[in-house]
Order: structure tokens, then sequence, then C-alpha cells
């Protein structure tokens, strides 16, 4: 028996408030989907604090291009709620219009030739400017989506928009980088009917180089990619013909409504017919520059570089597009000279594949003929004038970069090419971010001279020529040139971005890596 007095010991839950507690007072119960008391979609209750704290995005002291890539890789309940940058009536952001506009603007860079990230960043600073902050959007090679959920209990409001027309027009997107860095700015009042009327203007908007201009650049750059592997003044004319010629045949292509592969192959039947040709003549000069300046006018330079830098940062399924495309066109512009060459070679041509490899040292006159093809690529692309000058001076740099290590110092064209277009993308984005504009125009001309058109044509010589296993190593060897190519340019942006900040700039304002596998 238990001393009397004594109370029993009772097993108590672990749950249980202790003595002397004084509970909280109890909430009613409610629906879970019913809204907070205390909830607004400015001003919402601090719920959870993260251990490393909330990521400051600090308006002034970053480009928004960065800024906004940083929050893109945030979770959407972690992002920081934005700063009202543009106003709005009383009855807040009208949802509708503000995706529209989003969306039109995502569609003018993507068809334009920006990276998917860059477009989703360009969107989500749109969407973040006019106070719609929890917003997602979304960019595929042909698709733009956002979606934008006002709370956590309202229905989302999503819209999308497809890129039927791609067109390389660098004015155009500089326009759109400059609308959107305004629309960013606090210190800029950017409403939203007068953002619809410069995007009307940007649309408009005629091209800054007429079309007997752009037939003459592609002459000039196929004559001057001539020049820099070896050929002479005659050959630097017969490759401007050669190249005038497939540009208006494309065009008349084009409208005809036939599709950009048969533009390609086209396009490479005139410089590669001048080229035998001209070995048939029996002058002794480098016949076989001609069908290489032809190949630099038409080798998919900018549409890989974008392709691959969309693969780097996570975009598999446009980065995929991207490359297949980049294939196709890869595979015209094969089709056209193949079909020359083995014409050329049933007529008794006798090229020889051996001189596409002699390409004589003249450091003057190539960095000379470096900088005048990436002029007249840079024309092409529909550039500013004030961006030209420019990507001409990178161009150069990166020839004589190349030339340094390859040719003096005995480096192997893969990592000499990788190097050089290293410093392209780094220097490409410095100037960018020092102008808060695209990179794209300071980036893709620049890399012109250093496009495989030797490899490539060396190889299609040799398949014509039945030597099958000597030509696919030499198209494997132009591939691996390419990538080179694309992986230094994206290397060199990034480069950019993690060492070199601005003055001023937040720690808390770096892009963080993205993370869709692990790998393990």
């Amino acid at each position: 028996m238990e001393p009397e007095g004594q109370e029993e010991d009772q097993p108590t839950s672990e749950f249980a408030v202790p003595a002397g507690f004084e509970s909280l007072p109890v909430e009613p119960e409610g629906s879970a989907f019913a809204h907070p008391a205390t909830y607004s979609a400015q001003h919402s209750p601090p719920a959870y604090t993260p251990g490393q704290g909330f990521p400051v995005a600090r308006l002034k002291e970053s480009p928004w291009q960065d800024r906004m890539r940083t929050m893109l890789r945030m979770p959407v309940d972690v992002r920081p709620v934005p700063d009202l940058v543009q106003k709005q009536s009383d009855a807040g952001p009208a949802v509708g219009r503000v995706l529209d506009l989003t969306l039109r603007i995502g569609e003018l860079l993507l068809a334009g030739g920006e990276g998917a990230e860059d477009v989703e960043a360009a969107m989500f600073a749109v969407a973040r400017s006019y106070g719609l902050d929890r917003c997602e959007p979304t960019v595929t090679f042909t698709m733009l989506s956002i979606t934008h959920q006002p709370s956590l209990v309202d229905h989302p409001v999503s819209a999308n928009r497809t890129v039927r027309r791609r067109g390389t027009d660098y004015n155009r997107l500089s326009a759109v980088f400059r609308l959107v860095d305004d629309l960013s700015n606090p210190e800029v009042d950017v409403s939203l009917e007068e953002a619809y009327r410069r995007l009307a203007e940007i649309r408009r908007n005629r091209h800054p180089y007429p079309g007997w201009m752009l037939t003459a650049s592609a002459g000039l750059l196929a004559g001057a990619a001539s020049t820099l592997v070896g050929g002479g003044v005659l050959v630097f004319f017969a490759a401007a013909i050669g190249a005038v010629l497939g540009d208006r045949l494309a065009w008349l292509c084009a409208g005809r409504g036939l599709p950009e592969f048969y533009q390609f192959v086209v396009a490479a039947m005139p410089p590669a017919a001048l080229g035998v040709a001209l070995d048939m003549t029996g002058i002794d000069v480098k016949a076989s520059a001609v069908i290489t300046g032809g190949l630099f006018a038409l080798l998919p330079g900018r549409a890989l570089v974008a392709a691959v830098q969309d693969g780097l940062t996570g975009y598999y399924i446009t980065a995929s597009a991207r490359l297949l495309e980049v294939m196709y066109l890869f595979i015209g512009i094969i089709m056209g000279v193949l079909v020359v060459l083995y014409v050329g070679l049933q007529v008794h041509s006798s090229p020889r594949p051996e001189e596409v490899l002699q390409i004589q040292q003249r450091p003057l006159i190539q960095i000379a003929a470096s900088m005048v093809l990436v002029f007249t690529f840079a024309i092409l692309l529909q550039q500013e004038r004030s961006t030209v000058w420019i990507v001409t001076l990178n161009g150069g740099i990166a020839w004589a970069t190349f030339g340094a290590l390859h040719y003096a110092g005995g480096i192997p064209p893969v990592p000499s090419t990788a190097v050089a277009a290293g410093l392209v993308g780094l220097f490409g984005q410095l100037f960018s971010r020092y102008r808060f504009a695209s990179a794209l125009p300071y980036v893709t001309a620049a890399i012109g001279p250093l496009l495989p058109g030797s490899a490539t044509y060396y190889g299609l010589l040799l398949i014509a020529q039945n030597r099958l296993n000597e030509g696919l190593g030499s198209l494997t060897n132009a591939a691996a040139i390419a990538l080179a190519i694309a992986i230094g340019v994206n290397l060199g942006s990034e480069a950019s971005r993690l060492f070199m900040r601005i003055p001023g700039a937040a720690s808390a304002a770096k892009r963080r890596a993205a993370k869709r596998t692990r790998g393990f």
C-alpha cells in the first residue's frame, strides 16, 4: 500500500503544457483555404526565415541582369518581395496587360537569338517592375509562357506566346534591352501605355542598313576570309563574287517560301562553283580559299554559341532544339558544296586537299583581314553603328591571340581557339555590363575569324574524293573547334560575372548555379 496522502504517479505526455505556463489565445478553427487575417500581397507576415537569411537584392548596386538571374535560381517562397519600380493605379497592377507586355518583350529577345536564361531574366524583370512578385517565366525554343500567382490561395494566371519567325537584328535587340533597363530603373517612370508605345516603335523600326549594303558585306566577308586562309587578290574577288551570288540566290529562295535548309544549300553552291572553275583554269592561285571564304560567310556560329550557352546554363530542351537547327543548316552547307565538288571531279577538276592546310603566315595582313571580316559580319547582324567598331577590335584581338598561340606557340588549334574565344566572351561581357546591354552584339561577330572554315572544306573535299575516314576525321575536328568557340565564349562570360563585380555591388547579388541534376 502507498502511504496515505501521496498522489499516484500518472504518466504524462511529452506534449503537455508545463505547469505555470500561460497559454496563448487559441485561434478559432477555419478553412485551410481561407485568407489569413493579416495577409497582404505586399506585406506578408513573417513566417519562416532560412538559416542563411533572405538574400538581398539592391536595386542600385548591380545590373538588373545579375539581380534577376539570382532570383530566378531561388525558390518562390524565399525570393525577396520586390520594391515597386513603376507606378501603378490604386486598383493594383493590370495583371493581364503586364503579362502580355512581358511575353511580347521576351518574344523579341528570343527571336533575336538571345539565350534562354537572359530571356527569362528580362521577362522576370518586367513583371517585378510592375509589382508581380510571384511569377515564373519559362522559355523554350519556340514557346514562351509566364504564370503569376497573386497569393498561395488565389488562382494562378498563365499566358503564353509562340515565336514563329526569327531573324537576326541586333539593333532591335539592343533597343529591347534599353526598354527593360528603363523599366527596372526606379528613377525612370515608364507607364504601361508608354512601354507598349516604345515596344511598337521597336517593332516598326527599319533595319539600320539597306539591302545592297548587306549583300556587299556578305561579299567582303567572304573575300576577307579567303585572304585570312592564304588567298591573294584574284581569290579575294572570286570569293566576294561567289558570296554575293549565293546571297542573292538565298534571298530569292526565301521570297519563294523555301525553308532555310534549302536556302543554305543554294547559297553554298556559287562560291564552290567559282572555286572549282578557278582550279580548272590552271592559274597558280589557291582556289580552295574561294570555297573556304564562302563557308565562313555561311557557318551558323551565332546559333551554335546560343545552343551551347543554353546547354551550359541548364536549358537542355532549348539547347537540343538549337543544336538540331545548327545540324540541319550545317548539312545544308555540306550538300551544296559536295554537289559542286562532285560535278567538278566528273569534269576532271583536280583540287589538291593538302593546299587547304598550307596557310601562309602573314600576321599583319591576316589581322587586317580578320578585322574586315568582323566588321562586315557585324553589319550582316544589323548591329548599331556604335557597337560595330568595338566588336571589330574584339575580333582583331581574338585572331591575334589565336595566331600567337597556334602559329607562333605551336599549340593545337582546338585549345588555341578556346582561349581566343574566351577572351571574346570576357571582353564582350565587360562591354555589355558597362552599357547595361546584351552581350551578343559584342561577341557574335568577333568569333567570325575563328570559325572552322578550312577544316570543314578539307573534310568535304576528302569525302568527295571517296576518302571517307579522313574526311569524317576533318569534319570531327571542325566540330571540335566549333564547340571550343562556344564553350570558350561562355566561359569568358561566366568569368567576368564571377570575378568582375560592379563597384559597391552586394555579394548576395551573385547568381546561383543551376542545380537541375547532381550526377550521383
